[in-house]
């Protein structure tokens, strides 16, 4: 671990998405992923935003525990279609039903944002939800979507940054929110603690 004082926490995640927002907002931070089992955890019952919670901090808390006096940085993000948790596709079938189901009405993408320092046993969690309105998709926007790929490793099976204006008619709330971060939230809750 650097011992660099510019450092300014860790972020508990292994995304680029999150990485290059945060690098692009002029933070400096460690990589340190969390790496959590999401299947060890009971999170049956919850609603969307309380799941995101769960997770992003249980994200935060385990890398915190390696380095007590750090600032670290959990997020879980999850996509929810009328109530209902939207993961990350398993295949190129479940994607195209996923896409199929988002665009064909109004979707949520929460997000939840984690600060924990265990030395002064400091914990924050605040959620971020934006609503995303769809443009209606052609089978064949569907089939080139799923050929291309870009739905592998993402919640909803899209990634707002490359599928924009031709999948997206509008958005309530964060942009950044959709992508994977909210940068909003994120900075309110940074400026609590460190000077950019």
């Amino acid at each position: 671990m650097p011992t660099d004082q510019s450092i300014q926490f860790i972020l508990a995640s292994a995304s680029a998405r999150r990485r290059r927002l945060l690098e692009k907002a002029g933070y400096l931070f460690d990589i340190i992923p969390a790496n959590l089992d999401e299947s060890a955890f009971h999170l049956e019952g919850l609603g969307s935003a309380e799941y995101t919670k769960r997770l992003g901090l249980e994200k935060a808390r385990k890398v915190a525990k390696k380095f007590a006096s750090r600032l670290v940085l959990g997020a879980d993000t999850i996509v929810d279609f009328e109530g209902r948790i939207v993961g990350k596709p398993k295949d190129a079938a479940d994607a195209e039903r996923i896409t199929r189901m988002l665009f064909s009405r109004p979707h949520k993408v929460i997000t939840s944002v984690a600060l924990v320092r265990i030395e002064d046993g400091l914990e924050i969690i605040e959620t971020a939800i934006t609503t995303v309105y769809p443009k209606k998709l052609t089978d064949e926007q569907i089939a080139e979507h799923i050929k291309n790929g870009d739905w592998r490793g993402k919640a909803g099976a899209y990634g707002i940054q490359e599928t924009g204006d031709e999948f997206v008619e509008r958005i309530e709330g964060s942009f950044t929110n959709v992508m994977g971060l909210p940068m909003e939230l994120v900075e309110k809750l940074l400026g609590r603690f460190i000077a950019k």
